[in-house]
């Protein structure tokens, strides 16, 4: 079964891509070469020249829950309902002395989604409720599109996505083409803002849940903007000389539970900078 599902996402792949060119890239899975690090995926959808770029097809295929990415979908659902009227949103801390300090008091949605606080998420969740959720996951085709418990069903590895469902998601949401209004899109987009130079713009999220008590999984999915001068022509319809060229990628691989040997958040980064700057992204 699971074979035939590989199979059948392949042949999706390959069919919603055909007229992209697609690149194994042997010399980026060198990177991930890292001792601890199992089954490594990365994926990259160039938008301007048209092309996909993976390093382990298969990887890049297979589902696993997908951890705190899932708050770019909750920020989504939760402003287009109104359950958040914007991201200023103000949440008050239950009171549980949790490991990461920043997650211990009120907090808006804003800053939930740059800490990655869980408990504001949950909350969120259960406001928006099993229904109008699992309504949203069925009309953007969210991965498996499966809820077990409504405040924990993006941990419990009941709800499911692959690298390369990721990536469409998130170009979606760049183009404002996902089912919800463009201001939900707009504010998610600029939650995501993590790096902004001169050179780029890197937008993202991570993720990191655990399966089983055996194995962690690590996610970071979102896009990078390359920005450009150009000289545009005399009589140009363009307002600016500026350009902004994206990538949407997803990267993610997976670490023994309870593997300290490297500080694994910070190294992921690591990781996706290195890929992309061979990528030519930034």
């Amino acid at each position: 079964m699971q074979r035939l599902l590989l199979l059948l996402l392949s042949a999706f792949l390959f069919a919603s891509c055909r007229e992209l060119r697609i690149h194994d890239e042997k010399t980026w899975a060198k990177i991930y070469d890292v001792p601890g690090i199992q089954h490594p995926s990365f994926i990259m959808r160039d938008h301007t020249h048209e092309s996909v770029h993976f390093v382990d097809k298969e990887e890049c295929l297979r589902r696993t829950l997908p951890a705190s990415t899932f708050k770019i979908f909750n920020s989504l659902v939760a402003l287009e309902t109104g359950i958040a009227p914007d991201d200023k949103l103000l949440i008050k801390w239950d009171g549980v002395t949790r490991d990461i300090p920043a997650w211990n008091k009120d907090l808006t949605m804003r800053e939930a989604f740059q800490e990655s606080a869980v408990w504001y998420y949950q909350e969120l969740a259960r406001r928006i409720g099993k229904p109008t959720m699992q309504r949203y996951l069925d009309t953007a085709n969210y991965g498996n599109k499966t809820i077990s418990v409504i405040d924990s069903f993006w941990l419990d590895n009941s709800l499911q996505i692959s690298p390369d469902e990721q990536v469409g998601l998130i170009r979606r949401l760049y183009f404002n083409d996902l089912p919800f209004a463009e201001r939900s899109q707009r504010i998610t987009k600029s939650m995501m803002l993590r790096e902004d130079s001169s050179r780029y713009k890197l937008y993202y999220k991570t993720g990191w849940g655990c399966i089983e008590n055996k194995t962690d999984v690590l996610w970071v999915v979102g896009f990078v903007e390359r920005i450009e001068k150009v000289k545009e022509m005399k009589g140009s319809m363009n307002n600016s000389d500026i350009r902004a060229y994206p990538y949407f990628f997803a990267q993610r691989f997976e670490i023994a539970h309870g593997d300290t040997s490297r500080d694994w958040a910070a190294f992921r980064i690591e990781l996706l900078k290195k890929v992309l700057r061979e990528a030519g992204a930034m």
